[in-house]
């Protein structure tokens, strides 16, 4: 098993969808890296993760916008596609089993939801978070 941890903002709010019947939260982390080149400049790097949360949860989605930081966890996703010129294609996206959110930055956004966790598994070896390992989904915290 491999699994991907990625600390970031979302680049855009998220879009739910549902597919064949089952809901999927989609949004892009991006994580960004300081590092000097080889001149001693300071350069900054990047790497954007695209997600996808399969989870009948949903009351996270309101709180998954633009410039918030997140910590998700999953594992990674590869898929093949025919490009427009009809060349194959291939796409990396993250299968997340875990979102916690850990903030927001400015324009009024309130840190009030950070701490909050959200699991699609349901373990007894993890801690019981916000709505992770309970069965009554109607006490959310927010």
């Amino acid at each position: 098993m491999i699994k991907l941890q990625v600390i970031g903002n979302l680049g855009k709010d998220c879009i739910t969808n549902t597919v064949n019947g089952k809901t999927v939260i989609n949004f892009s982390v991006a994580h960004t890296e300081k590092f000097k080149d080889n001149t001693g400049n300071q350069k900054d790097k990047t790497i954007w993760v695209e997600c996808a949360y399969w989870t009948d949860r949903t009351a996270i989605a309101p709180y998954l916008r633009r410039g918030t930081q997140v910590y998700v966890e999953g594992s990674p996703e590869v898929r093949t596609y025919s490009k427009n010129d009809g060349t194959p294609g291939v796409s990396l996206t993250l299968r997340v089993s875990s979102v916690q959110l850990l903030g927001s930055r400015g324009e009024g956004g309130s840190n009030q939801e950070q701490g909050n966790n959200y699991n699609s598994e349901r373990t007894t070896t993890q801690a019981v978070s916000a709505v992770g390992g309970q069965e009554d989904i109607d006490d959310l915290p927010f």
